[in-house]
């Protein structure tokens, strides 16, 4: 139920703007339904509301920036039956990212996206055909290159180090966890473990950190939000808006499911959605600015002591720990 409460907080909103339309407002049963309308949209916008305009923004705005230290990302979840390769090709020379991270490619995938490789040298490519194939294509060197599979055997994550026009080094971790579903996982504890896994391999490190991907998980959830509080990194929708990105079919039934965290040393330059290419997702672009200087007094969510020992839970649950996290030399 955390999927929906945008789509229940306007259901409440209407359900309670009809109680004082229609009901007998001298009747106590009246402001009994009132109240507990109330109290249910209370409750939905406290999970909501920061990924909205009238929310503090989480991470600063770039006001200007040397092109050097500038670094873009685009995430799309393909979809493995999708044979739209060229309108990805299409959106990827037009808007120039930095790197291309795609999710759900297959061999087939691989050999479209064959295209771009002039362009973009430095690849990762791990095809696969069970909807959690993963490729990654750059412009900027990529050192450190690890496909991992932290939690299921056949669900991988790629990790690598990137190398800035200024020679600084990002490290990047791409995930696509399984989601909770009928016919692969019926809970939630393999998607969240590896979250965590993630969360606490970053926890620590002084080093620039970016993740991003498909978490099959909203952004205001009460998993996303503890992966937010364990790993330190911010969230650039929070003040902005929620960039829903799934499901490209339905408009009043989208959530933000593609994401990017990163450590506070970047700020924003844009982050947008972009237009569909016959996958049920849309594609997320996220343009940064390496400034660490600047990024110093950037604060998100605190873990505390119930945290910690609920992401613990969540890791020993599924015997995985943050050593199973790549670094950059192993």
């Amino acid at each position: 139920m955390d999927f929906p409460r945008l789509q229940i907080a306007v259901i409440a909103a209407v359900v309670l703007l009809a109680d004082f339309v229609f009901m007998d407002l001298h009747a106590s049963v009246t402001w009994a339904l009132i109240s507990v309308t109330a109290l249910c949209l209370i409750w939905q916008l406290w999970w909501i509301l920061p990924y909205t305009r009238l929310w503090p923004k989480e991470v600063k705005t770039a006001t200007d920036g040397s092109p050097e230290r500038q670094l873009s990302i685009l995430t799309s979840n393909v979809l493995t039956p999708n044979r739209n390769a060229d309108a990805l090709i299409k959106l990827v020379k037009l808007h120039q990212p930095d790197i291309l991270v795609t999710l759900e490619s297959d061999q087939w995938w691989e050999d479209q996206l064959s295209a771009l490789e002039p362009d973009m040298p430095y690849c990762v490519k791990c095809p696969l055909d069970n909807l959690y194939g993963m490729h990654v294509y750059s412009k900027l060197p990529l050192e450190a290159q690890e496909i991992s599979y932290l939690v299921e055997q056949d669900v991988p994550s790629i990790h690598a180090s990137v190398v800035l026009r200024t020679g600084d080094k990002i490290r990047v971790h791409f995930i696509h966890p399984a989601p909770p579903s009928p016919t692969e996982n019926p809970e939630s504890a393999e998607r969240d473990a590896e979250l965590v896994v993630i969360a606490k391999s970053v926890s620590d490190s002084d080093q620039p950190v970016i993740v991003t991907g498909d978490l099959n998980d909203v952004a205001w959830s009460a998993t996303t939000r503890l992966f937010r509080k364990i790993s330190g990194l911010l969230d650039p929708r929070v003040g902005r808006g929620m960039y829903n990105t799934f499901h490209v079919d339905y408009p009043l039934l989208r959530w933000p499911l593609d994401h990017l965290f990163h450590s506070q040393h970047f700020v924003l330059m844009s982050i947008k959605r972009l237009p569909s290419i016959g996958s049920d997702h849309f594609s997320l672009l996220t343009k940064l600015l390496f400034v660490p200087q600047r990024g110093d007094n950037q604060e998100g969510l605190q873990a505390d002591a119930a945290d910690r020992e609920w992401s613990k839970e969540i890791a020993e649950e599924q015997s995985v720990s943050k050593h199973d996290v790549p670094e950059p030399g192993e």
